[in-house]
């Protein structure tokens, strides 16, 4: 995860266009919008994963081609990597925890762009690659009744959990399409949430995902679209992906051949497709870790791994902003 707009934008002392962008075609207006509804919402735990209109429930196999498509993903080339498996330690697990879970200070490296605590973490909350892990280290959290989800990034216990420090923080109202302010991070260098966009296990179980996923690329450009906040990226290359770029699999690319786990997920990318949340590697998408893994049959996500960067377009939905100054 890269934090260059964090450093701008304190240097700067501004936030971005504040709500200016445009709704694509379909999409769901900041607070509460029009979208396309999705056949079926998400529920985890007794919570609806945001409103049915929300854009992570929006499906967009309608939308229009953006006027730039073949050139972004011509800048984008590999094949799709599921970024999750059998392995534990690969995936981002997700905590939930009672509407009684005891909340405990935390402290954020970047707390002028994080929600403040204390959160509902448990000592034992899984994370990220692990309790050694070097990496991002995300911590999820949905608290039942309450339907709040909490996010952090570079998550560390301090006194068997007594307390938490982190580098960023996020809090969501799932019963709401508010976002956070432009110009603001989450726990994603997106300013998104993490959890709705995963491939979970149950979900696949049923045979149907019925939100949009998230992938990273190497390289991003200095810009996000809405639901995105927040950016990345000192480049201003416009064939470079912005933040919240939506991404979605052919409707001609043929899955007749992909099979099991890895279907789902192929219809779920042709229906609500992929934001743009981060850097990372090209085309690696996340799914449910941690003591989920066991769910996951690796020689079936395989399948993905033969899926080329030509199966995708990108569609349009909205402009792209930046900070003031920029």
């Amino acid at each position: 995860m890269r934090w260059i707009a964090i450093v701008l934008c304190c240097c700067l002392g501004l936030l971005g266009c504040g709500g200016s962008g445009m709704p694509g075609v379909g999409s769901p207006a900041a607070t509460g919008g029009t979208g396309v509804k999705s056949a079926s919402v998400p529920i985890i735990a007794g919570c609806q994963i945001f409103p049915t209109n929300n854009w992570w429930n929006t499906d967009i196999s309608k939308y229009p081609l953006d006027k730039l498509s073949d050139a972004y993903i011509k800048a984008l080339p590999g094949n799709l990597h599921p970024d999750f498996g059998q392995n534990p330690d690969y995936g981002i697990p997700f905590n939930i925890v009672p509407s009684t879970q005891k909340k405990v200070p935390v402290t954020f490296y970047y707390g002028s762009q994080s929600d403040p605590g204390p959160y509902p973490i448990p000592p034992n909350a899984q994370i990220e690659g692990g309790p050694h892990s070097n990496g991002d280290r995300h911590v999820l959290v949905l608290q039942r009744g309450a339907c709040k989800l909490y996010e952090m990034w570079r998550a560390f216990p301090v006194n068997h959990g007594a307390s938490w420090r982190a580098g960023s923080g996020a809090l969501f109202h799932l019963n709401s399409n508010k976002l956070r302010p432009d110009g603001w991070t989450s726990a994603d260098a997106a300013g998104l949430p993490i959890l709705p966009a995963l491939v979970k296990c149950a979900e696949v179980q049923s045979g149907a995902i019925d939100h949009a996923l998230r992938v990273t690329f190497a390289q991003t450009q200095q810009g996000f679209i809405h639901p995105a906040t927040h950016y990345a990226s000192n480049s201003r290359l416009k064939t470079l992906p912005p933040m919240g770029l939506r991404i979605r699999m052919k409707a001609s690319y043929d899955i007749a051949h992909i099979t099991g786990q890895s279907h789902v997920i192929a219809v779920a990318m042709k229906t609500y497709g992929m934001f743009v949340a981060d850097n990372g590697s090209n085309w690696y998408f996340q799914g449910e870790g941690g003591s989920a893994s066991s769910c996951w049959n690796d020689n079936d996500l395989n399948q993905l791994k033969s899926v080329p960067n030509t199966a995708f377009e990108v569609v349009y939905t909205g402009k792209i902003l930046r900070l003031p100054g920029l």
